[in-house]
């Protein structure tokens, strides 16, 4: 039986094959967390036209085809498809996890290398699969560290508010099991059933030192901070981010004074690289402030693609996935290998840096590293 041809691609899409091409999917509307997609964005393509620049792929051009994914699981998988046809040669980007999810399930299926660049959520994918490779961490590697932190500054009775979801499941669930063994608790407090005014009474009744929002930016989570900044009870609570919200602008927009001190999770060396200094200055001309750890991962992204396409041909997907275990890339936060790593079911790299991080409450623009790992 005859297979029938798949559609052509849009107009605007089409090319004359003198382009490479790499799809990008980035989070660029809401209910995505859309600030994060642009940073994301903006390291894909400020490395575009650097590769660009230098020749591009023996000679031809690189070039991006983004896709808005909004968070969506559906829309993601239907983006992978949509890019498989048009005839990318790789995948890359995306940030929320369970959506970065759905586009490495439909890659693998499809056979399409995926390069996530930030997506955390250790089971990637279902089974282990030679097409999705990842940069970012683990969760249980960077969330060990974070609740490492914790237990370093005192505190072992902690408090998270928490929505229904993978993520944060996953997330409350490293922290219980890292914590346990060395005499931490968890105590959970379900968002869909407390308004932060009542979060506050709960955090007295539970005794809890530390509260993490595992919840939704910027709603429920700024709310809580606010609730609990001005609840004179909780004085000496500790509010965390451990998913990174206070990392953004938008977050010092939203709470002032009230973001400082909100310990979170990063993925940027103590001191930059030659490299990353470069690429950091070109970022914040690029974006107007400065670039969040999610823009040095597009970037990075595109560096071991660019490397992997030239070293291995650009026609050829099952080359370019099976390049995986061969690169060796320097990027903008130390040298890129992957390999395999139990539980993920991807090749990863392990591991990028990690730090703990907050807003300095006497400089709110600036960061303070409290802990890295």
């Amino acid at each position: 039986m005859s297979t029938p041809p798949s559609p052509p691609p849009p107009a605007a899409e089409r090319t004359d094959g003198s382009t490479v091409r790499i799809g990008a999917l980035v989070p660029l509307t809401r209910p995505g967390w859309a600030e994060a997609g642009r940073h994301l964005l903006a390291g894909l393509e400020l490395a575009v036209r650097e590769v660009n620049d230098a020749g591009g792929i023996t000679g031809r051009p690189l070039e991006l085809v983004v896709r808005d994914t909004a968070a969506d699981p559906h829309r993601a998988a239907a983006a992978v498809e949509e890019l498989a046809r048009l005839g990318v040669a790789a995948l890359a980007g995306e940030y929320h996890s369970v959506v970065a999810r759905a586009a490495a399930a439909r890659a693998d299926a499809l056979g399409l290398p995926f390069l996530c660049s930030s997506a955390v959520l250790d089971a990637l994918t279902e089974q282990p699969t030679q097409w999705v490779a990842r940069l970012a961490p683990a969760q249980s590697h960077g969330w060990r560290i974070y609740a490492d932190f914790l237990l370093g500054t005192g505190h072992s009775r902690i408090a998270v508010a928490t929505q229904p979801s993978a993520y944060w499941a996953s997330g409350t669930r490293i922290l219980r099991d890292h914590l346990a063994p060395r005499g931490g608790t968890v105590v959970e407090l379900d968002m869909n059933a407390l308004t932060p005014a009542a979060v506050c009474d709960e955090l007295v009744g539970s005794r809890a030192t530390a509260l993490l929002l595992l919840a939704g930016h910027p709603e429920p989570a700024v709310s809580i901070v606010r609730s609990v900044r001005r609840d004179r009870r909780l004085a000496q609570i500790l509010i965390g981010a451990p998913a990174g919200q206070p990392e953004f602008a938008e977050w010092a927009a939203l709470l002032g004074d009230d973001g400082a001190a909100v310990p979170f999770l990063r993925y940027l060396p103590e001191h930059p690289t030659p490299l990353g200094a470069r690429v950091e200055t070109a970022l914040r001309e690029r974006l107007a402030q400065a670039p969040s750890f999610v823009a040095f991962e597009g970037y990075d992204t595109i560096a071991v693609l660019a490397e992997a396409l030239r070293s291995h041909g650009s026609t050829d997907r099952a080359r370019t996935a099976g390049s995986w275990p061969r690169v060796a890339v320097e990027g903008t936060r130390g040298q890129i290998r992957f390999s395999r790593t139990p539980g993920t079911g991807v090749r990863q790299w392990a591991w990028p840096p990690v730090q703990v991080a907050d807003r300095d409450p006497a400089h709110p623009d600036r960061f303070r590293i409290l802990h890295t790992g």
